[in-house]
């Protein structure tokens, strides 16, 4: 069962982890607000209540997990949102990233290659609130060319390179944010599109991802 009610506890909650993660390095006050905004304790099961506020990730079945806060804010930090943008998200998982990317005022297609994730989405009542994001069920490595360019794309898996598949659907000036490497550890990276189709890379921390994987699980 997942929650329904919104505390004056929970919102307390979500005010100490925003502080967490602002003492982390998070400064884009769009991310924070977003973050303070968005009840994740509506991602989890009940079970879960106690710690959802916890500056850590949590699994939600298909060997999946919902992201660590401060993981899905330092992403969105590097993505430079503007409001209006369009962003491709590969790896949909518990929608939580694409919520807060969604408070943060952008229009979001996220991809989901789990179709039991997929399925359980459709049913989050919290997701009605968000017409801005629109779900497909499929595989991250194609992206969705039928919908690009993007303005921005996040990638929430480990992928052992950057797939050119989904850098041909960015626009020029796009960025995309991805967490490169097959081992245990990954690098963040920030890939801009430039004028000339060339890209510019840039390396920041090391993060720890579920791996990136081809095709669709039904």
């Amino acid at each position: 069962m997942r929650p329904t009610e919104d505390t004056y506890r929970h919102k307390g909650l979500r005010k100490k982890l925003v502080q967490g993660i602002q003492a982390k390095g998070i400064t884009d006050e769009r991310v924070l607000d977003a973050i303070l905004e968005v009840p994740r304790h509506f991602f989890l099961d009940s079970a879960f209540d106690e710690v959802a506020y916890e500056d850590r990730a949590f699994p939600i079945g298909e060997g999946q997990t919902i992201s660590q806060p401060y993981t899905v804010a330092y992403q969105s930090q590097l993505l430079e949102i503007k409001r209006f943008e369009k962003v491709l998200e590969i790896g949909t998982g518990s929608a939580y990233q694409a919520v807060v990317l969604a408070e943060m005022g952008v229009q979001v297609y996220t991809i989901e290659r789990q179709k039991n994730l997929f399925e359980a989405n459709k049913k989050f009542e919290l997701l009605k609130k968000y017409p801005t994001i629109k779900f497909f069920y499929g595989d991250g490595y194609e992206g969705l060319p039928t919908y690009a360019p993007f303005d921005k794309v996040i990638i929430t898996a480990a992928a052992p390179d950057i797939p050119q598949k989904l850098i041909d659907q960015l626009k020029i000036g796009g960025m995309m944010v991805i967490p490169v490497g097959a081992g245990d550890v990954q690098q963040m990276k920030r890939i801009t599109k430039l004028d000339n189709g060339a890209l510019k890379e840039e390396v920041f921390d090391r993060f720890s991802f579920v791996p990136m994987l081809g095709g669709k699980e039904s």
